[in-house]
């Protein structure tokens, strides 16, 4: 109940916030809206359907794929690999230093949830719920948020950043889930009880070992993490104009972070490739649902022709513009 509070105050801000214009259209014969933003850009969205959160899965994947091979985005997912391996031999100290902290602070050392009816997530302190930050339930309760409003207000552009959150959900499950069966990373709880600062790697364990003893294969990387940064990317590519998503955004990623290697939950090194690789996600899902075009002529290139001529016993001058 009291995460619905938060998350229905988020959506009432945001839709306060928003300044934008917008005004329905018909491009061959489907419906579209407009958007106009302060800066004088214009958004296009189409009437999503109901199930694009399904059927948009495969061009997600693909579409993340081809951005992978992006020069700026290799260079990133270079820079996150380089500094992760800089940053193992000092996993155990940051871990160790951070859980001081978290004790001054009053954080727990472990996220547990209560139940309420149907729901089993239900965070009973600030520990709890900080590491809720990056469950999949977020995602879920900012896309009903999102539905919801854009279905009272038939806003396509809500419609479509609901859309993009569940679908932004499953694809980061895909590659984080992937990369953890690959890389095999031993989780700080069970590596500390075993002895092994750091964490150890197994790299392609069976599926039955995965399962029977997930925290000794599942560190690396990060999938809270990564589905709370490509959430996040999702909604910050839909409402540009919204200065404000950023900043608490990133903050909320970085007290997630703090909350995950105190509680014994992450390294450290576990979250440079999250975050680049959830930033691509979800980047592309915004990108794929927007068409973006500026119609300021301020903001066109332009140059003049000038002509002079004489006809008829008259001199004349003419000029041209050309876009």
């Amino acid at each position: 109940m009291r995460k619905s509070i938060y998350f229905y105050i988020f959506i009432f801000i945001l839709s306060q916030s928003v300044q934008s214009q917008v005004k329905d259209s018909l491009i061959d014969g489907l419906k579209y809206q407009v958007y106009q933003l302060p800066n004088g850009e214009f958004y296009t969205y189409k009437k999503p359907h109901l199930f694009d959160f399904i059927t948009k899965l495969p061009k997600d994947f693909t579409g993340t794929i081809k951005d992978i091979g992006n020069k700026e985005n290799l260079i990133a997912l270079g820079v996150s690999a380089v500094t992760t391996v800089a940053l193992l031999p000092a996993d155990q100290y940051l871990l160790d230093q951070s859980r001081e902290i978290g004790e001054k602070i009053g954080l727990q050392e472990t996220a547990r949830y209560k139940n309420f009816g149907p729901l089993s997530n239900i965070p009973p302190n600030i520990t709890s719920g900080i590491y809720l930050l990056g469950n999949g339930t977020t995602p879920l309760l900012l896309s009903l948020g999102f539905a919801s409003y854009g279905l009272i207000k038939d806003d396509y552009r809500s419609l479509n950043t609901a859309s993009g959150l569940i679908e932004s959900l499953a694809i980061s499950g895909v590659f984080s889930q992937t990369i953890k069966r690959v890389t095999g990373r031993q989780s700080p709880a069970p590596a500390i009880a075993d002895g092994n600062p750091g964490g150890a790697w197994n790299p392609f364990p069976s599926f039955k070992a995965f399962a029977s003893n997930t925290p000794n294969y599942d560190a690396f990387p990060s999938g809270h993490l990564m589905t709370a940064t490509a959430a996040l990317y999702v909604i910050m590519g839909n409402y540009p104009e919204v200065k404000w998503i950023k900043p608490v955004g990133y903050s909320l990623i970085t007290v997630l972070g703090f909350e995950m290697v105190q509680g014994g939950v992450h390294w450290v090194s576990d979250y440079p490739v999250a975050l680049v690789m959830g930033y691509i996600i979800g980047k592309n899902i915004a990108n794929s649902k927007i068409k973006k075009s500026c119609k300021n002529l301020e903001n066109k290139r332009y140059t003049y022709n000038f002509n002079a001529s004489r006809a008829y016993g008259y001199n004349l001058a003419k000029v041209s513009v050309t876009f």
